[in-house]
């Protein structure tokens, strides 16, 4: 099976980043967001990517050129112009990287590598989130409910502490620190799809997350698949923090493999 990533925005929110590399290059614990993203995929079996790249894509395409030989023991042998890798550590991903477009939206960038997706089941994420999810899992669900979509659904964390106040009373009864949201089940970035998709995909300006999700929730073809674990985006240098701190302590949650 295969992973589509949208790898092609700007990342406008995390500017101190990405002015200078594509937001899915921004790195935690020394290694690019991506290469999280593709260690959740791999661990499922999934190791057939596509990177749907746009804004300072070069780069993703340099770092995956270099990625062997940055991560493994090797011998340079000038005399026949030859390199022989003593002991390979690299994962066995098989990564397509496609220029989609500087503008190109969410579904345009979708529509734009179509021809490489083929006419089977596919997962599809974003290039700057991470979880535990259960990829393996979703893919069963999805075929089990048999829809053309599966998103996966999470439950964001809640930014502040709360309390409950004791009615007409000064005392507080519950804190809560960083309690759940407001019950709210949210797009958590990580689906399973069919290739039929695609073709509410009207042209580069579509954005995924509006008419294409919508005709297929009209349509009673989306299902959602419940995570109840971690999931982070990382939209700003505040999620970039948070994440780094988590990887730093060692256990990091999104960590499966």
């Amino acid at each position: 099976m295969r992973a589509v990533i949208l790898a092609g925005g700007l990342g406008t929110r995390l500017s101190e980043e990405t002015v200078v590399r594509p937001k899915p290059m921004v790195a935690i614990g020394g290694r690019p967001i991506l290469w999280h993203i593709l260690k959740i995929y791999m661990h499922y079996g999934v190791s057939d990517f596509i990177i749907c790249a746009g804004y300072q894509g070069h780069m993703i395409s340099e770092w995956l050129a270099s990625y062997r030989l940055r991560t493994s023991d090797v011998t340079f042998d000038f005399s026949n112009d030859s390199v022989n890798y003593m002991e390979r550590e690299t994962e066995d991903w098989r990564v397509t990287v496609i220029d989609t477009g500087a503008d190109s939206m969410t579904g345009g960038r979708l529509r734009r590598v179509r021809e490489h997706i083929g006419d089977e089941t596919f997962c599809f994420t974003y290039g700057d989130g991470v979880g535990d999810v259960n990829v393996g899992e979703s893919i069963a669900f999805h075929r089990q409910e048999g829809r053309e979509a599966t998103m996966t659904v999470v439950q964001p964390p809640g930014r502040f502490g709360a309390v409950t106040l004791s009615e007409g009373q000064t005392g507080v009864d519950r804190f809560r620190e960083k309690p759940g949201g407001d019950g709210a089940w949210i797009n958590g970035g990580f689906f399973v799809l069919e290739p039929t998709v695609i073709d509410r995909v009207e042209d580069d300006s579509t954005v995924w997350e509006r008419e294409p999700l919508r005709s297929l929730a009209h349509d009673g073809q989306l299902s959602a698949y419940r995570h109840s674990g971690f999931w982070q985006p990382m939209d700003t240098l505040r999620d970039k923090a948070l994440l780094e701190s988590l990887w730093e302590e060692g256990h990091p949650p999104w960590k499966v493999w």
